[in-house]
């Protein structure tokens, strides 16, 4: 059998995916490594009564069911746990690493309260009942003054009961700033809105689809949900579906694909279209779709004649013509074609026209609301609360407009901006941010130019962190209020990005809490009603955990006994009368919102003679990057050509690395228009020339021993771009040089 050097690098490197996915190796590792690791926290069991309990992780958005065994009142080991709609027993590496989260030394074990100069890292301990009056006292002081618009939250999400209670929170004070963290939910969001019509969420029938068109989404690499992603790449090598993986780097999930197909960063959007004009030239549509349950066909179909054959699209893409022509006709014909895009996990919400091009594609195959296909999934309605009395103070407060943009005559389909509030804060043209809440959310890690952020936040009088860690925003807090962890607390997870039905999952407490912390639900409850008036009334509940029970009613008893409720009634709606557009139709055109599918190039910063190389970010299912640091464990099993004792490594193509005269292993400074960074070369054939790579999850500032100067936080080197109708950050990259260091 002749294996040519393509073949060969899929081959290893997919191989090394295959095993860092597969059970065995983490099945042998994970009590071994949790227990025996020689650091200095580690708890030892003593023998004792063996129990199990069900419940939810929540380190990442994946809404997985874990189980966990106790030995007496410790918890020694988390799995998967057994016919969760989810996960369905599997584990990724950071939900298996969790018990390092609540017994490592990472935890904020009390109240803090600053101590002299911000991110000075001193603290004073404090009571939970002097923390919050005395927070209590400046939002009653900036409430007086006719300032409660000036109050802003970062939450890690905007479902489920903490988040509607922090929302209903703001709103009886009178603030319009929740904004959660961007990722491509945004993006996903408005395309729904524009295309469908209504706020809902793509649910993807990835099991039962025969034809994945993946535009650099990491399928195996952290994209959705991870545990399910990984077991729906198993189904299909088992029913022979076939993946496609567009992407300029060969990721784990490109490895691991079917075909590979290097594509020019940035043109993804061209390619979709491309593709599409194939499909239409070509007679290959949907027809019964199209004709009746479409409008805005005749203008798209006419844009695409005009502006994207595949010899225009070639040029654009370096993907070749026939390539183009093939995959259109082989995604046409499969009988259950599903075409996903943002990039990696898809922490960054990307361009609007290449979200509306890819989805596109479903709709011209038909596969909307089928199985196989892409559907529309509502939120579960069980948060039915009674709408809150506001006074006059929370009416005026309301009417003013969002920091961020969102929601604006600029932006009217963007919910959430939060890219665009540093900027924002820094410009001083608004109204200033007075005081700003955290919660679930790491700002000052996860966002692009740091530096810009840091700068930012430090100009807002007054932060209050509910984080359990030490991590970099919480150093900048005026106040940390540290959260129970997710084996800790009670807390309902919706449903996850991408699941195809409505299903909620059940965080419970596994163990006591190990230190002085508080359920940031209860914390918000006990502030509402130290407010007083109209603000206490909103909120009638004891604690959090009435209101949760309160708020599931019937499905309470459900969750307790199975760890999850789904809605085994729910299908996806027919194409009759399931759209609630303008036209009661699919749109493939939105003439009356002014939205069109079209491929504009995704901006870039830098200037190209300068900055002669394009740096791009790839992403590791066993490194965490959102507000969660990855545990020490996990560190430990990161291959030696991502990361050497606390060197970080840039993956760069071969000939580009001879070019510049870089041998592997060797430094390199490492600089861009927002930093630099001292690197180490790792040759990758694998990597499109001019293009290098750099992993994301490392770089953490956060006082944690472990993890501390590791790496790189690429985000530090990397600026936001807005996209111009949405107002979301749509960077894929930024233009960069490496010398010899």
């Amino acid at each position: 059998m002749k294996i040519d050097r393509r073949c060969f690098l899929s081959f290893v490197i997919g191989g090394a995916a295959g095993t860092t996915l597969s059970p065995l190796p983490w099945k042998l590792m994970d009590d071994s490594s949790i227990w025996t690791q020689m650091w200095p926290w580690t708890p030892v069991p003593e023998d004792g009564e063996i129990s199990y309990v069900d419940s939810a992780c929540s380190l990442c958005s994946g809404g997985c069911g874990i189980t966990v065994r106790k030995i007496e009142e410790r918890a020694v080991k988390i799995e998967g746990m057994k016919d969760h709609p989810v996960n369905d027993g599997g584990i990724c590496p950071l939900g298996l690493s969790g018990l390092q989260l609540l017994y490592g030394p990472r935890r904020v074990k009390h109240p803090l309260k600053k101590v002299g100069d911000r991110g000075s890292g001193k603290w004073a301990k404090i009571s939970w009942d002097s923390a919050i009056a005395e927070i209590v006292k400046i939002l009653g002081k900036l409430r007086s003054n006719n300032q409660s618009h000036t109050v802003g939250l970062i939450s890690g999400s905007d479902r489920g009961t903490v988040p509607s209670l922090f929302r209903r929170f703001l709103t009886v004070y009178g603030s319009p700033n929740l904004m959660r963290t961007p990722s491509l939910q945004d993006s996903y969001e408005i395309v729904l809105n524009l295309m469908h019509g209504g706020q809902a969420l793509p649910g993807f029938d990835f099991e039962n689809a025969d034809f994945i068109l993946s535009f650099g989404s990491g399928i195996i690499d952290g994209w959705g949900s991870p545990v399910r992603m990984i077991r729906a790449n198993s189904i299909w090598r088992n029913t022979g579906a076939k993946v496609i993986q567009i992407d300029p780097r060969l990721s784990n999930t490109a490895a691991k694909s079917d075909k590979w197909f290097p594509i020019n960063p940035g043109t993804e959007a061209a390619l979709a279209l491309g593709l599409s004009h194939v499909i239409i030239k070509e007679d290959l549509y949907h027809s019964d779709f199209v004709d009746n349950y479409s409008v805005g066909f005749g203008e798209w179909k006419s844009l695409l004649r005009e502006d994207y054959p595949p010899e225009k699209v070639a040029k654009i893409t370096g993907i070749d013509e026939l390539t183009i022509v093939d995959l259109a006709r082989k995604f046409a014909r499969a009988s259950k074609p599903i075409a996903i895009c943002g990039r990696g996990r898809g922490n960054t919400p990307g361009s609007l026209n290449e979200f509306m091009a890819v989805h596109a594609l479903n709709a011209l195959v038909g596969n909307i609301n089928k199985t196989g296909g892409v559907w529309v999934v509502a939120d579960p309605d069980y948060i039915d609360w009674t709408e809150p009395k506001l006074d006059a103070k929370a009416v005026s407060g309301m009417q003013k407009e969002r920091l961020d943009g969102a929601g604006s005559k600029t932006y009217p389909f963007t919910r959430y901006s939060l890219n665009r509030l540093p900027a924002v804060i820094s410009s001083g043209e608004t109204y200033p941010l007075q005081a700003l809440f955290v919660s679930g959310a790491n700002p000052l890690y996860t966002m692009s130019d740091t530096m810009a952020v840091r700068e930012a936040f430090a100009k807002i009088p007054f932060i209050v962190s509910f984080s359990s860690y030490m991590n970099e925003t919480s150093q900048l807090a005026d106040f940390i209020l540290p959260n129970h962890t997710c084996l800790e607390r009670y807390e309902d997870i919706p449903t996850p990005f991408g699941f195809p039905r409505p299903v909620i999952g059940l965080s419970r407490p596994v163990v006591e809490p190990q230190f002085n912390t508080a359920h940031v639900g209860d914390v918000i409850i006990k502030m509402a009603k130290e407010m007083g008036g109209s603000i206490a009334g909103a909120f009638p509940w004891d604690n959090y955990e009435a209101c949760l029970k309160e708020t599931l009613g019937d499905r309470w008893d459900t969750l307790i006994k199975k760890g999850f409720w789904s809605d085994s009634r729910f299908k996806a709606p027919s194409w009759n009368g399931s759209f609630d557009t303008p036209s009661g139709k699919f749109e493939f055109a939105n003439n009356t919102k002014g939205f069109l599918p079209q491929f504009k190039p995704v901006g870039i910063e830098g200037d190209e003679t300068l900055y002669p190389l394009i740096l791009i970010p790839y992403d590791l299912t066993r490194l965490a990057n959102s507000f969660i640091g990855a545990p020490p464990f996990v560190i430990k099993t990161l291959e030696d050509t991502v990361i050497k004792a606390n060197d970080v490594f840039i993956e760069i193509n071969p000939e580009t690395a001879k070019a510049l005269r870089l041998r592997e292993g060797q430094y390199a400074l490492l600089s861009t228009p927002k930093g630099q960074a001292r690197v180490k070369v790792h040759w990758f054939e694998g990597i499109l020339p001019g293009v290098i790579a750099m992993p994301t999850g490392l770089g953490h500032l956060g006082n944690d021993e472990f993890l501390d100067g590791k790496g790189v936080n690429y985000n530090q080197l990397v600026g936001p771009v807005e996209d111009p109708g949405t107002g979301l950050d749509k960077a894929w990259g930024i233009r960069a040089k490496l010398a010899k260091a």
